[in-house]
């Protein structure tokens, strides 16, 4: 147990750390040196085979490829060549003739391989011309040797080849002593750099361990502990940091108290509610404006449990047990019987590695921001983007005609049609602001009567051909089996089909696609959707796209007339019919809106 805990001080540390960082930097130098050493000598070695290769194979081609009666004496002047001149300790020299028959060798034990035939692959490589030829091989007796071979020529012909098997084991051995001396060296370094660790830690580690008592001093409460400086290195500088802490911390408890009494009064006195509580949901803390909001008195709701006393819902309650920050809006009845709203922010109070302890609770007071609201509400229903849509079809179709469409007998009338077309919906869409408004509050009836799916679409699509044309942008439509009738209010359902197709445009480049279908819900429905090949929404905006005012792209959007009332308005109508609406994206492939309507009468004119 003690030889655990002394691995996790400091100082086994230090002296862990000196040691391995001189351990890993001899091991570097030694794995550098060795290899180098090592590529060295067997460099020399490879070279010095070359080199005595090459002058046997010169001084061999004066006695190879000769026949008849001076054969005989060629052949003993080759085993002298081989025997005296270029005896190579450890290693086996053998003179090979063109078809690669062993002529004559060095090694006495090795006298039956004459006449044989030596195949192996450097030899055969040499008496095709490569000279070139070396190989490692380990022999039978497990011997490391170098094996080349070098061709013999005479008169530009192969008459033969030179073939040298070297032991290396003489390079190994001293490789081995090298290593020795190496690992011998390494040992003696790293005995005394322990020894110098030890020393070096505790010079270190004794200040530390004073610090440490001394802090635990202070921990429990005495904070007239000092710590002496003996130095100005990194531990004087934090011995003087520790008495600079202490001197500040007895300040900071001086000034907490202070800071207690004034938070006291602010809770007391300030505009709005507070309510904290404990990790169990009971009221530790309650200001004079909560209760004065809640119509409690401070004393009884020391121990209420605050989802009681605020009456939250059960998905309010699911939020508060997750400890999500959040905000909710509470209705309360003021004793002159009028209804007030309190906005309540929910705080979760967190401790680490405990997690939630507790809650704050701010009350406000928005029963006048909720009334501003409404109005503004109410304003923005008056002030519809729906009216851009038409006012750019009658001005494109007014430049055609100012263009010479006017003096066609075929275009000039059905233009001047689609203008005056445009001009009565415009005066329909004026008209129909406060119908939108009493939409948004739920008091307006839906006209609705039995509608042509097919129609529609296709009226909604010539409504928008010349801006398309202009574009090159190429309308689609599809109509689904089973889909003929569906009882809508026809302007507001175009005032749906207007909003998507307009956006789908305005967010669609230069000669992409919009198309436009009517499928067969699975509820009975009609469902119509809207999909572009535009820029898309990113993820992130997906959940807030049908919030009012909200835009994606707010600089665009006021550029080209938006309000972000759009989708909200398309939403409301929607769901009024009794339908849906929901939006797929893809950032930078395309959006599709899909809406779904009801199929048969539904309870005559309704919401």
């Amino acid at each position: 147990m003690k030889l655990s805990s002394f691995f996790r001080t400091i100082q086994a540390k230090l002296i862990i750390i000196y040691v391995l960082l001189i351990l890993i930097a001899m091991q570097l130098i030694g794995v550098y040196f060795v290899s180098a050493m090592k590529t060295s000598l067997t460099s020399n070695f490879t070279k010095e085979l070359q080199e005595r290769a090459e002058l046997l194979s010169v001084l061999a081609a004066q006695n190879l490829g000769i026949t008849g009666e001076g054969a005989e004496e060629s052949l003993d002047n080759l085993r002298v060549l081989v025997n005296n001149l270029f005896n190579i300790n450890g290693a086996e020299i053998q003179v090979l003739d063109a078809s690669g028959k062993v002529l004559t060798t060095s090694k006495p034990s090795h006298a039956d391989y004459v006449g044989t035939k030596n195949t192996q692959t450097v030899v055969s490589r040499a008496l095709q011309g490569n000279r070139d030829n070396e190989e490692y091989i380990i022999d039978v007796d497990d011997v490391r040797k170098k094996v080349l071979a070098k061709p013999v020529y005479s008169g530009g012909k192969i008459v033969g080849a030179i073939y040298i098997a070297a032991s290396m084991n003489e390079l190994y051995d001293t490789m081995q002593r090298i290593n020795n001396i190496f690992i011998s060296g390494m040992l003696l370094a790293l005995a005394l750099t322990a020894v110098l660790g030890v020393i070096l830690a505790h010079t270190i580690t004794s200040p530390i361990k004073e610090l440490t008592k001394r802090a635990t001093a202070v921990a429990e409460g005495e904070f007239h502990q000092t710590m002496p400086v003996l130095g100005n290195d990194e531990i004087g500088q934090l011995s003087k940091a520790f008495n600079y802490m202490t001197s500040r911390l007895r300040n900071a408890l001086a000034q907490n108290e202070e800071e207690k009494e004034k938070l006291a009064s602010i809770l007391t006195n300030m505009s709005d509610g507070v309510i904290a509580t404990d990790e169990t949901g009971r009221i530790i803390l309650m200001n004079r404006r909560a209760s004065e909001m809640l119509q409690v008195e401070e004393e009884s709701a020391g121990n209420t449990d605050m989802i009681t006393l605020l009456n939250l819902s059960s998905e309010e309650r699911e939020v508060l047990k997750q400890g999500i920050m959040h905000s909710t809006i509470l209705e309360n009845e003021a004793p002159d019987g009028d209804t007030f709203m309190i906005r309540v922010t929910f705080t979760p109070i967190h401790r680490r590695q405990i997690g939630i302890i507790g809650t704050i609770a701010v009350l406000q007071d928005v029963t006048e921001q909720e009334k501003l609201e409404a109005s503004r509400r109410e304003f923005v229903a008056n002030v519809s983007h729906e009216l851009r849509t038409p006012l750019t079809t009658i001005k494109s179709y007014t430049e055609a005609l100012e263009d010479g469409a006017m003096n066609d007998p075929d275009l000039g009338p059905r233009f001047a049609s689609v203008i005056q077309n445009q001009t009565e919906r415009m005066i329909r869409l004026v008209t129909d602001l406060l119908h939108l408004s009493r939409l948004d509050s739920k008091e307006a009836l839906l006209r609705k009567q039995p509608t042509s799916v097919m129609e529609m679409l296709e009226e909604v699509a010539d409504r928008f051909s010349f801006q398309m044309q202009e574009r090159g942008i190429k309308p689609t439509i599809f109509i689904g089996n089973r889909v003929e009738t569906a009882w809508v209010d026809r302007d507001q359902i175009d005032q749906v089909l207007d909003n998507l197709i307009s956006n789908a445009m305005k967010y669609t480049s230069e000669g992409g696609n919009i198309a436009i279908e009517a499928r067969a819900a699975d509820d009975g429905g009609i469902a119509i959707s809207v999909q572009d090949d535009g820029i898309g929404i990113p993820k992130r905006d997906l959940d807030r796209i049908f919030e009012r005012f909200y835009r994606v792209d707010k600089a665009r959007s006021r550029d080209m007339g938006g309000t972000g009332l759009g989708l909200s308005i398309a939403r409301e109508i929607v769901k009024a019919h009794g339908g849906t609406i929901a939006l797929q994206s893809d950032h930078g492939k395309g959006t599709k809106v899909t809406f779904t309507l009801p199929q048969q009468k539904q309870g005559g004119e309704g919401l």
